[in-house]
């Protein structure tokens, strides 16, 4: 926050922290749990770095956890339009045209059978099978910051093919299984219908193959998804000849190829790698949807590390003429929700609730989207340029102090 004094980002914390308060004010009709709900904020944006009930509770002066354990569970607001709120509230301040929406996934470590969607599956967070819940997010990343915008708890067969198990756990009637990627289809399109301002998708391997693509191409979006080894590419038309599996095309190519780009920057510098770009087809916008125009090109992008060689695919989709230094800052922006990820567990307690049901996950993930949304807003405004002290700021400033 190098673009504002202390008392200008202090200034602008304590009106960040009062806005999406009286933002989510509305969602409470009783106003005990409208002032726990702020509490339990508040307790997210402390220092303690495990964000517990007692820990919140401790913050906010009560006696024992029971009131910030009520917003999770016992009382009555909807996730759902919360969600609502954190998404416009990131877009009022994060907003751009070229702005790219990242899919990915995370684990939520757990001990036991009971929390929703919990069983013995594959994390990244850890690194192997675990017993775990998983969730399935979308991050805004534009050229402003980045923060999440949407969530979806992921139910293995396991739960869904369990209705007993689905009831106790509060999960809504008429809930059934649906994929990673399908969950990530719901996401990109009540993103679509709620006009966030975005023209690309990224997405790792997971979400890389089947409806998004198409959802995608229908909508006018351009993506730059992960894809497995083995993916078949094949070119057509006027484009140079490719056909075959990922790898076999990657180890085809000449040296000259190759162009050596970063991705954006890292915490150690530029995220530099190889990179080859192989266009595969010209095709028309209305082919997906007859209301739309223009000549969009469908291609493979490669990355290639440059210690050990290992090599990453990627199948894209861009309006004729975008070039790879294009498509490889839009891959960059993954780096977007690993980041979030990291942050939010770390400082904001995303993996700190202590809740089963349905209900209590969404929640409270829900409520540490609106203090990272909080975050990245402050961030982005510390940073901009300093006004000038006009008459209104000074009179502000005399009624702060």
């Amino acid at each position: 926050m190098s673009g504002a004094s202390i008392e200008t980002t202090l200034e602008i914390w304590a009106s960040s922290l009062r806005d999406v308060k009286a933002r989510m004010r509305p969602l409470f009709g009783d106003v005990r749990v409208a002032s726990s709900a702020s509490q339990f904020l508040d307790g997210l944006l402390s220092d303690e770095r495990r964000k517990t009930g007692w820990m919140r509770a401790e913050a906010a002066g009560d006696p024992g956890p029971w009131r910030q354990q009520a917003v999770l569970g016992r009382s009555h607001w909807d996730a759902e339009a919360l969600v609502a709120i954190v998404r416009n509230y990131v877009v009022e301040t994060l907003a751009d045209p070229d702005a790219v929406l990242v899919i990915d996934e995370t684990g939520f470590l757990k001990q036991g059978k009971a929390s929703c969607g919990v069983g013995r599956q594959y994390t990244g967070s850890a690194g192997k099978i675990t017993n775990c819940q998983i969730g399935v997010f979308a991050t805004y990343a534009s050229r402003h910051g980045h923060a999440f915008i949407d969530r979806r708890l992921y139910l293995p067969k396991a739960w869904t093919d369990n209705p007993p198990r689905m009831t106790t756990a509060h999960v809504p009637p008429g809930t059934v299984f649906a994929t990673k990627p399908a969950l990530a289809r719901q996401m990109i399109e009540r993103a679509i219908a709620a006009d966030v301002p975005f023209s690309w998708v990224a997405a790792d391997s997971v979400y890389g193959v089947g409806d998004i693509e198409m959802d995608l191409r229908r909508a006018g979006k351009g993506y730059v998804l992960g894809v497995a080894s083995n993916h078949h590419f094949g070119s057509w038309g006027d484009k140079p000849s490719v056909a075959g599996a990922a790898d076999d095309i990657a180890k085809g190519l000449e040296a000259s190829a190759w162009k050596r780009l970063s991705a954006g920057e890292g915490t150690k510098g530029p995220r530099l790698h190889d990179w080859a770009y192989c266009e595969l087809a010209d095709m028309d916008a209305d082919e997906y949807d007859e209301t739309r125009s223009g000549l969009w090109t469908r291609g493979l992008l490669i990355r290639r590390n440059i210690a050990d060689g290992d090599l990453a695919f990627f199948t894209t989709w861009a309006p004729a003429g975008t070039g790879i230094d294009t498509l490889v800052k839009v891959e960059g922006h993954r780096w977007a929700i690993e980041d979030s990820f990291e942050t939010a567990k770390n400082e904001l307690g995303l993996d700190h609730n202590e809740t089963r049901s349905w209900h209590g996950w969404h929640r409270h993930v829900t409520l540490v989207m609106l203090a990272f949304a909080m975050t990245a807003a402050i961030r982005h405004h510390a940073n901009l340029p300093t006004p000038p002290k006009t008459q209104a700021w000074i009179e502000r400033r005399l009624q702060l102090t």
